[in-house]
């Protein structure tokens, strides 16, 4: 977390003033101990960095609010002011002039606290392999988009075919480049729901986020199938109910060799009945500039790409147990066409199609949560609906599908695919208050995907269009689950917990498919059900200087399902695909030391993978999904951070990860390859802020940011060596900020680095001709913002 407070996002209140709380703290340093009283009084407690990472102080018995306060906060060098019944802030005691005038150093990133594991708790606290941005952090590092996060996560890596056309990886858990049919491995959360199924990300632009949450690592038994490599959420910022705040920015940036780009971002947040009712509103646009040229249409910077989309959050605070939190979110994505090149043109590596290969994503969703809070714990329900919406096109006049259907080779084809999915979520969960030896959790989660996916291929003539091919295909996905956790304290700093899930997942299947002469139309309706039992199971134990080190066994999954497309009838063997399971081992440790300057996180894990999934294209152009064989990964990641006091923050991630693939399908059309395709054995990240004030309130930041991704092969099939990676992405930027606003000029791909960072482009030509998709080029550009 850099230049922010902890935001204790926590669902809970103390009931009164005066209420007696049972506390347990051990003897912790000053931040560590109130953030314990936070997690234990189910209330926000902000600002706990200010307290330093010194100290000693311990709580046991009961206690009011302001008793707990008072012991807690004795001889510290910070002071405490309770909000509201639900949140404390703690402040800095007032400081020297040479203090008030000495850099301000960004906060420790183990402080933030997190509820991705669907119960709050600190960063540095849980046993598994979790990360989280702050919004400080988000707005520092102008990381728009999900993409530009990546780098500053260990092991968190995404693919480029383009935007709202990309997936996320994670750990090195990949099921091949390509997006199909498959679930995704990495399940995307807007605040408390899922966001996709096997869609590529819709690559929601970051704007008024309170922080990113990343899960590393299996978690089917919280969060069911689609998280088999793990959880990447996006929180969003909620409507102050105190006072109105609100802020904008906007910028400006030039592409080497493009067109310009521009981004405008604004939010505010209004309490319509102060302590009792607020809306929170955000909205954005950017258009990235094309730099890519077509010979072929003459057409230059083809590659333009148009964001829009905003948000509505509405809080209220029913009385004093019960709270709604409600959402509304909508995106609108636009991009005339795709980012690959063809290297070894005459025209030095640029494209020469003729069609335009144009991609749209279109995301909604709507949600409420409501919470509530008893003695005995908490319970939360949450109903969302996702409306996503997107199509690809793409030339289809090289390769095979227009000889199939006798049209000469100086035909022009056009393959479109769209996908219209709507997604509907009920997740209901029942927390134990953490005062005791035993902690729970219970959860009951239901959901409905249906999911309409038209394709069809035209053959254009000078002056006609013959539709050669056309499928209309629906799915219907319906979840059900049970799941839950219980945590037990064994004293002297251990503790164990055990969990899992009981699903049941029932897939639906229809087609109809037209296929012109020689083929016959055909029709498909299968149907099945798939159910199972997802354990986790982890041992912990908790020094008395904070730092952490566990063992955790844990397990993913995904449902399997059908293949319907293809000019010619498919084979019994290929019609469905079974469904894969990953069950991981991992012990890990997290550090503190030089007075939480220095933070560590690190963790090795080994991976059974039996029967993955994978995406293929066949040699039509067409996709389907199989079964490709097990896998066996083992991996290190480790994320560090240390302040200097000069005001200087350094954070770095890495991740080393090795597969290899073991018993392949006989059913698999091609020799496999021994590594997972579309993740390097290698890559890692650091990031440098330093901040230091220049007098009258003036105080300048240069951020440094720079990612390294290593070599990988793009598919399973051995017979495409198709190698990318081995590239650096890279960041600059030098800020001025006066009271609220600032002013900042930056630098992306400052070096100009072309790279690989994806062999692929479009399904009917990459088997003929070498794909290549380069950075961005160096882009320079200028932005002010303001927040008040």
């Amino acid at each position: 977390m850099l230049g922010g407070v902890a935001l204790a996002c926590l669902a809970g209140r103390v009931e009164a003033a005066d209420s007696r709380l049972r506390l347990s703290i051990p003897a912790r340093s000053y931040a560590d101990a109130l953030i314990d009283l936070g997690l234990q009084a189910n209330v926000s407690i902000l600002g706990t960095a200010s307290c330093g990472g010194g100290g000693r102080v311990q709580l046991s018995g009961r206690y009011t609010l302001g008793e707990a306060l008072e012991r807690l906060t004795a001889g510290a060098p910070c002071a405490y002011r309770i909000v509201d019944a639900r949140t404390v802030r703690i402040v800095p005691m007032a400081p020297a002039r040479e203090a008030r005038d000495a850099p301000r150093n960004p906060t420790v990133i183990s402080e933030l606290v997190v509820t991705a594991t669907k119960r709050p708790a600190a960063l540095g606290r849980l046993p598994a392999g979790v990360s989280a941005i702050s919004r400080e952090q988000v707005r520092v590092t102008r990381s728009a988009d999900v993409g530009q996060t990546t780098g500053q996560l260990a092991g968190v890596l995404t693919t480029n075919l383009g935007p709202g056309r990309d997936k996320l990886l994670i750990r090195g858990l990949s099921d091949g480049a390509f997006t199909g049919r498959t679930r995704s491995t990495v399940s995307t959360y807007l605040d408390d729901a899922p966001i996709n199924y096997n869609a590529p990300d819709p690559d929601l632009r970051l704007v008024d986020i309170d922080r990113i949450e990343v899960v590393r690592g299996p978690q089917g038994a919280l969060y069911g199938s689609g998280s088999l490599a793990g959880i990447y959420r996006i929180v969003t910022a909620k409507p102050d109910l105190q006072q109105a705040v609100y802020g904008a920015s906007a910028s400006v940036a030039t592409t080497r060799g493009g067109d310009l780009s521009r981004e405008f971002e604004g939010y505010v947040s209004i309490p319509v009945i102060p302590d009792r009712l607020a809306v929170r509103v955000a909205a954005y646009e950017d258009v990235q500039g094309g730099y890519l040229d077509d010979v072929n249409l003459r057409i230059a910077n083809v590659d333009q790409t148009r964001r829009d989309g905003g948000r509505l959050a509405v809080r209220v605070q029913i009385d004093d147990h019960w709270r709604l939190d409600a959402l509304a979110a909508t995106q609108h994505l636009r991009s005339n066409d795709t980012q690959y090149v063809t290297p070894g043109m005459s025209n030095g590596g640029m494209r020469a199609n003729r069609v335009r290969e144009a991609h749209n994503n279109d995301f909604s969703y709507a949600g409420a949560t409501v919470a509530g809070d008893f003695p005995w714990g908490s319970v939360s329900s949450s109903l969302s609906y996702v409306h996503h919406v997107f199509s690809s096109q793409y030339d289809a006049g090289v390769g095979e599908p227009l000889a199939l259907f006798g049209a000469p080779r100086t035909s022009l084809g056009a393959f479109v695919e769209a996908t219209r999915s709507n997604m509907l979520v009920q997740d209901l969960v029942l927390r134990s208050t953490p005062t005791g030896r035993f902690d729970w959790l219970l959860g009951v989660y239901a959901a409905r995907t249906l999911e309409r996916s038209p394709s069809e291929l035209t053959i254009l003539g000078p002056n006609s269009a013959r539709t050669v091919y056309t499928e209309r295909r629906k799915d219907t996905l319906r979840e059900f689950a049970v799941y839950g956790e219980g945590a037990y304290d064994l004293g002297h700093g251990w503790s164990a917990s055990i969990g899992g899930r009981v699903f049941e997942s029932r897939v639906h299947t229809t087609a109809d498919i037209f296929v012109s002469t020689p083929f016959q139309p055909r029709a498909f309706d299968q149907s099945r059900t798939f159910s199972g039992f997802t354990p986790k199971i982890s041992l912990q134990r908790e020094f008395s200087n904070g730092d952490l080190v566990y063992a955790l066994i844990s397990e993913g999954y995904r449902p399997g399902g059908f293949n319907s497309s293809g000019f010619f009838a498919i084979r019994a063997a290929r019609a469905d695909f079974q469904p894969d399971r990953l069950r991981n081992y991992e012990v890990g440790a997290k550090l503190r030391r030089l007075d939480d300057r220095l933070t560590l996180r690190a963790a090795a894990y080994y991976d059974d993978w039996a029967d993955i999934q994978t995406d293929r294209y066949r040699q039509s152009g067409l996709s389907y999904t199989a079964n490709v064989g097990d896998a066996r990964v083992v991996g290190v990641e480790a994320e560090m951070g240390y302040e200097f006091p000069f005001g200087l923050s350094l954070q770095l991630n890495g991740l080393l990860s090795d597969s290899n693939i073991r018993n392949p399908n006989p059913d698999f059309e091609a020799p496999v390859t021994g590594d997972l395709p579309g993740v390097p054995k290698t890559s890692g990240g650091i990031l440098a802020v330093y901040e230091r004030p220049l007098g009258d309130d003036l105080m300048l930041r240069l951020v440094g940011e720079a990612a390294y991704v290593g070599r990988a092969d793009l598919s399973f099939d051995a017979t495409l060596p198709r190698r990318m990676g081995h590239y650096v992405r890279a960041r600059m930027s030098a800020e001025l900020a006066k009271d609220a606003w600032r002013v900042t000029a930056f630098v992306t791909n400052p070096l100009d680095d072309a790279g690989d960072t994806f062999a692929y482009g479009n399904p009917f030509s990459f088997g003929e001709v070498r794909q290549v998709t380069p950075q961005r080029p160096r882009t320079v550009g200028l932005r002010l913002a303001a927040d008040f």
